[in-house]
């Protein structure tokens, strides 16, 4: 067993862990933070998407020894990253449910863990800002970086415009 600490959601949480515990087990079975799903557990599909360090991860693939000293949120800390005081939903959530971005809804806190860590990495690559002087996310971008994230359903067109819409908010809250 090895002892570490991982800050989970803005909580240092002590533990001692098997060395082979992937850090999706880990938030699963030992912390019950069961928003996160396993999905393929090979990290092909994106279910265990969460943010370490503020970079999108998945989870399955990621030992919990190795998270020692690191910083993770899941879906259930998102909301509380963003806004501490006021309960309110993080802004990817509320765009979620506005453009009704889910149908079963299992693939939906990996798409918000990574369109939360997708965000923060910035604007458009350096080949779409050489073809538009727009500072914005293309949608065919958004698609692209999102990639890494599938969904059985097929919400993928409501997915990228709820990403589209808190990305052009965060645009606009920037000027």
């Amino acid at each position: 067993m090895a002892e570490i600490t991982i800050r989970v959601n803005g909580t240092d949480v002590p533990l001692s862990v098997d060395p082979r515990t992937s850090l999706l087990d880990l938030l699963r079975e030992r912390l019950g933070l069961t928003g996160t799903k396993k999905g393929c557990d090979h990290g092909q599909c994106g279910a265990c998407t969460v943010l370490i360090d503020g970079r999108r991860a998945n989870a399955c693939l990621a030992l919990a020894v190795a998270q020692d000293g690191s910083d993770v949120t899941t879906v259930e800390g998102l909301a509380a990253a963003e806004r501490p005081a006021d309960g309110d939903l993080h802004p990817l959530q509320a765009a979620f449910i506005e453009r009704d971005a889910f149908q079963c809804g299992y693939c939906t806190p990996g798409q918000l863990c990574s369109a939360a860590g997708m965000l923060s990495e910035g604007g458009p690559s350096a080949v779409t800002a050489d073809l538009t002087d727009d500072p914005r996310l293309t949608p065919e971008e958004i698609r692209e970086r999102m990639s890494g994230n599938l969904c059985r359903c097929g919400a993928y067109v409501n997915i990228v415009a709820a990403i589209a819409d808190v990305e052009a908010g965060m645009r606009e809250g920037a000027r």
